[in-house]
């Protein structure tokens, strides 16, 4: 399936060179990383060999964070990333290549990986430089990168799927600033990466751009931490210097490594999982359609689909990390965007910084996991925590002016009296060191100059609408009596039900649980009627993690967000604030009511009916999914701000579609056209009942729902005496929605969300 650009939606992964496709378990969509991280920076900027062969050492005492095959000499990978060494590559330009390569600034260098192929591996080199001319920039040549397999004792299955690597050398055109050109090289980059990558070659993932700047270059590879520096014999060079050196170790969690997976990636490094990859990249496609941006022009569809195929979890992080990078945001402004500390329930954060936080979650949601990230342009270099503090960074600061910065401490051999002092990040918490200012910049500091760039606080407080500012009827529809029972049928409700879910829920205000298990047939497997929601279940996290306390640790928990048109993530205005802030993603039937009527602020919704003729028959469901497509669609030409997918309708003569169909098919349309991100998606559902059907409404695009059915359910539970006469219409409401948030926060606590 191909979105309206002609790129492939979804994602289609494809394995490693080398490795499986998709069989049995194995999948290569579920590359995640789990890795040891460092790096060890001179405060001043100033460079050394020393700093290199620092991080060499830092590298191999890491060895234990990262991972081989059935091969010691196989590695899962590992690589070091410094700054662009201009003395050493100037020297070995001239001698290798007879070209005399221009100011430091004015050129951009990279490794490139390339197909074993000889026939393949000149068309990649040919489609790059003709990308090169086509951007207006200058190729001075292709340098062979001198490795020693032999010498690195590198193992036969890491060796029989390596591809050839080459060093680029790219000119910038008469005039262009740096930062002009790193856009222009960034273009090129992802241009090569997109034709190449997802072409028709045989060995089309052997090609792999490993970095491509003015400021940085990186050297990795399917090596142990051991391997990296006998291998690149460049990194042995005495002349190739650095102020900054970053490395990684990679532990490929229940997947296949590959040359081009291994990290450091272009601006950061990993140790954790993102657990929210899977969702986290279908909305950065989804607001491809809104973004706009300066600096790129008419040139920014170059750069789409931002998040690509056939990377890991870290690699769909660092995709989008570049792109708003280059958007013209400073890097830590853009961790910060992505890996926010917890903010909803911290009652001391100061308001600027709340404000900060609350406007980014209007333009986009958390990268989630436990994650200790370090990143660097090379202007700065620093590490943040994820907000649960899952995983371990430590970090000493010596009176000779170096930073070391790790998974753990002891990386790095440092003489006690050397040490000025030394300290661990703390969940939610961010390291940075500024070269060209020569110091250190503590989180206090570096949140509060971020907050304080724009009237961040100023922007939320005029542009949110909040669900107590739109209109709701004093009084609406309740289902009674034989109407009830005839739509509770209808809607696959049983006796059990109401016994064993939703009455229990409601008395002790949480999820209901059994203590011998659940016997019943899988539903794929079940020759009974099933709702469609029996045929998933939770995703549970790879690592070995225990799962958040979502009750202890309330503080880094929250249901509440933005739902509704999005602004142009690229460029912040006050205008990306007007969204509708939704605290609890269960609605009243009343604020259903409200929102279904809603004429406020230039916000109107349409309604949607998700019932189709039963006359149609089978038929009908795939014409009635179809139309409801095109509403959606419709309703976003026709200015609309909210839709509601609605199966009031249902009756003996119409049929209603299965909501959680609904939702998904809506979802991942307006997905797949890129305009999602214009129109807010609530459910009107007579289906949805208990915390696994909205946890899976919410996972497959559903903004909020009002499970009307069974709030009648229970208040008729009341007015038939099996709720004592105190069970106001208020009490059961409220208690049932902390019943679900709790149950909903408890998944989020031990899964992966999708």
């Amino acid at each position: 399936m191909e979105d309206v650009r002609g790129n492939q939606y979804p994602v289609v992964q494809r394995a490693p060179y080398g490795a499986p496709e998709a069989v049995g378990l194995y999948d290569p969509a579920n590359e995640h990383d789990n890795c040891g991280v460092g790096f060890v920076a001179h405060i001043k900027g100033e460079r050394s060999h020393q700093i290199v062969a620092d991080a060499a050492v830092m590298l191999q005492q890491m060895d234990h964070r990262g991972a081989c095959g059935c091969e010691s000499n196989t590695g899962d990978g590992a690589g070091m990333l410094t700054a662009l060494p201009h003395r050493f590559l100037s020297r070995v330009a001239q001698e290798e290549l007879n070209i005399t390569l221009p100011a430091a600034g004015q050129y951009g260098a990279g490794i490139v990986f390339l197909p074993q192929d000889a026939a393949q591996r000149e068309e990649c080199r040919s489609v790059v430089e003709g990308l090169i001319r086509d951007q207006g920039q200058h190729c001075l040549g292709w340098r062979p990168l001198p490795v020693d397999f032999d010498g690195a004792d590198i193992g036969k299955t890491a060796r029989d799927c390596a591809p050839q690597m080459e060093m680029l050398f790219v000119g910038a055109a008469d005039g262009l600033d740096q930062e002009a050109f790193e856009r222009q090289l960034f273009i090129i980059r992802k241009r090569a990466s997109h034709r190449l990558r997802n072409g028709e070659l045989s060995q089309a993932l052997l090609f792999y751009i490993c970095s491509l700047s003015t400021k940085v270059i990186i050297y990795k590879g399917m090596l142990t931490s051991f391997q990296v520096m006998p291998f690149f014999r460049d990194l042995q060079a005495e002349d190739y210097d650095s102020h900054l050196a970053m490395v990684h170790s990679r532990f490929a969690t229940n997947t296949f490594p590959s040359w081009d997976r291994a990290q450091p990636l272009r601006f950061m490094s990993h140790n954790g999982e993102i657990n929210t990859v899977n969702g986290n990249s279908n909305w950065m496609f989804a607001r491809q359609g809104m973004m706009q941006s300066e600096l790129f022009g008419d040139e920014i569809e170059k750069l789409f689909p931002i998040v690509e195929p056939h990377t890991s979890d870290s690699g769909c992080f660092d995709n989008a990390l570049e792109m708003l990078y280059h958007s013209g945001r400073k890097l830590q402004e853009v961790v910060m965007m992505m890996v926010p500390e917890a903010w909803q329930n911290h009652q001391t954060m100061p308001e600027s910084k709340r404000g900060f936080y609350e406007y980014m979650s209007a333009l986009q949601e958390p990268w989630d996991g436990p994650a200790s990230i370090s990143f660097t342009d090379g202007h700065y270099i620093g590490a943040t925590l994820d907000r649960n503090g899952l995983r371990p960074s430590r970090y000493y600061v010596t009176h000779d002016d170096r930073v070391i910065m790790a998974s753990e401490v002891g990386v790095l051999p440092v003489d006690p009296d050397n040490v000025r002092y030394k300290g661990r990040l703390q969940p939610g918490r961010m390291f940075l060191v500024d070269f060209e200012e020569g110091r250190i910049i503590d989180d206090e500091e570096l949140k509060s100059t971020m907050s304080a760039a724009r009237p961040y606080r100023d922007w939320v407080a005029e542009q949110r609408i909040q669900l107590q500012d739109i209109a709701q009827p004093d009084t609406v529809e309740q289902l009674t009596g034989d109407d009830l029972l005839t739509r509770m049928q209808a809607f696959g409700y049983t006796t059990e039900t109401m016994q064993f879910l939703l009455l229990p829920l409601l008395k002790s205000a949480k999820d209901p649980i059994g203590s011998m298990g659940n016997d019943a047939a899988l539903a794929c497997l079940s020759d009974k009627p099933r709702m469609l929601y029996d045929y998933f279940h939770q995703i549970f996290a790879q690592v070995t993690n225990p799962p958040i306390d979502s009750i202890r640790e309330e503080v880094i928990m929250s249901l509440e967000c933005y739902i509704g048109p999005e602004g142009n993530l690229l460029q912040p205005t006050a205008e990306s604030a007007h969204r509708l802030q939704v605290p609890h993603p269960i609605l009243t039937t009343r604020q259903m009511a409200g929102l279904k009527s809603m004429d406020h602020r230039g916000w109107k919704t349409q309604v949607i009916d998700i019932t189709y003729p039963r006359s149609e028959g089978e038929a009908g469901l795939r014409t009635a999914l179809d139309r409801v497509c095109s509403e959606a669609t419709a309703a976003i030409a026709a200015g609309y701000s909210m839709v509601v997918l609605s199966d009031r309708n249902c009756s003996a003569d119409r049929v209603p579609i299965s909501s959680l169909m609904a939702t998904g098919a809506v979802h991942h349309h307006l997905v797949r056209h890129e305009q999602r991100t214009r129109i807010g998606l609530a459910v009107e559902s007579g289906e949805a009942r208990e915390v696994h059907h909205f946890c899976l409404l919410i996972g497959y695009g559903a903004d909020a729902v009002n499970p009307y059915l069974a709030l009648d359910a229970l208040a008729d539970a009341r007015n038939t005496g099996r709720l004592t006469s105190d069970w106001d219409d208020e009490k059961i409401i409220s208690t049932y929605r902390t019943g679900i948030a709790r149950g909903m926060l408890k998944v989020m606590a031990k899964t992966v969300a999708e």
